[in-house]
């Protein structure tokens, strides 16, 4: 099981720290990724973290103001938002990738995945 947290509303430029903890299994085997939904579109991938903590962007837009990161003893991963704007609004998930720890984006149903947490960016 997965479970995000850490999610609200924020002005734009503020930081929001996620969490997504793992129980259950253990997330140090998989690749975590970070993924988001905003209103009236598809879910997409915002980065995944590898097994060794290297991070893997999949949207420009947020390379210099979101990082990724992991700490397998904790069982959990993290992604750290700066400088948020209106655009960031969405539901964001964390998913691992049964796969393996490699950040391969295969991302599917049978991946783990947690219910998601909102984040809300407006003043």
């Amino acid at each position: 099981q997965l479970v995000e947290s850490g999610g609200g509303l924020v002005q734009p430029g503020g930081s929001l720290r996620l969490s997504c903890d793992a129980s259950g299994f253990s997330l140090s085997y998989y690749a975590i990724g970070w993924f988001r939904q905003a209103p009236g579109k598809e879910r997409e991938e915002v980065l995944c973290i590898a097994g060794n903590g290297a991070v893997k962007y999949s949207i420009d837009a947020v390379k210099d103001r979101f990082a990724g990161s992991r700490d397998n003893a904790k069982n959990a991963g993290y992604l750290q938002m700066n400088r948020l704007e209106s655009e960031d609004t969405a539901t964001y998930y964390c998913a691992a990738g049964t796969w393996g720890s490699s950040c391969l984006s295969l991302w599917n149903e049978n991946d783990y995945w947690g219910q998601g947490t909102q984040v809300n960016v407006s003043s």
